[in-house]
């Protein structure tokens, strides 16, 4: 069974949960030799359409309004071949509970309409999921989560995968290795 203290360890050493439909949800760790970072400084690129959309207000933000239908609808986004299980939406939901898990929700006409969540240890946040239903949503989700990330000092997003959405943004791909080093050395300065 997932526990709070697992998932905390698992990240603690580089690793994280993820799910396999194929074997009856069976529970992997993956530890990953690339790693998938964004910039939170002016690396960090927003393209000129969505900078105006985000800027316009069209969307309503906010932060573990509803933490439970974030992680929910980013399962629901491949009904049957997800990689998140019951079981590890309700350890991230208990993680969220004890203020290390934390939902980025968009919202139109007071309907969650895109989203992301994570894992926030120190000053690093460690990217799981995202989802949307309405065009572009889950990337005013990734913009907000930035200028949130930034404002509150925090100096590594994690996204576990590179994949094309998030090269728009500035994405690279460290080592492993090198990924470990970097997560130590804030997370020392960043912990009480």
């Amino acid at each position: 069974m997932l526990s709070p203290e697992i998932l905390v360890q698992a990240y603690l050493s580089g690793s994280f949960p993820m799910a396999d439909p194929d074997e009856d949800n069976q529970i992997y760790w993956h530890t990953p030799s690339q790693r998938g970072l964004i910039p939170l400084d002016d690396r960090f690129k927003v393209p000129k359409n969505l900078a105006r959309l985000y800027r316009k207000g069209v969307f309503e933000t906010s932060i573990n309004r509803d933490f439970q239908a974030v992680i929910r609808q980013c399962a629901a986004l491949r009904p049957g071949d997800t990689w998140i299980s019951e079981e590890i939406i309700e350890a991230y939901c208990e993680l969220n509970r004890i203020g290390l898990a934390h939902s980025f929700e968009v919202w139109q006409n007071d309907q969650l309409v895109g989203g992301l969540y994570g894992v926030a240890l120190g000053k690093v946040f460690c990217g799981e999921s995202m989802f949307h239903t309405v065009t572009d949503a889950s990337k005013i989700a990734l913009i907000f989560l930035v200028e949130f990330l930034r404002e509150q000092k925090f100096e590594l997003l994690d996204t576990q995968y590179l994949n094309p959405h998030l090269l728009q943004f500035g994405a690279y791909e460290v080592s492993q290795e090198f990924y470990m080093l970097q997560f130590n050395e804030i997370l020392n300065r960043s912990l009480p």
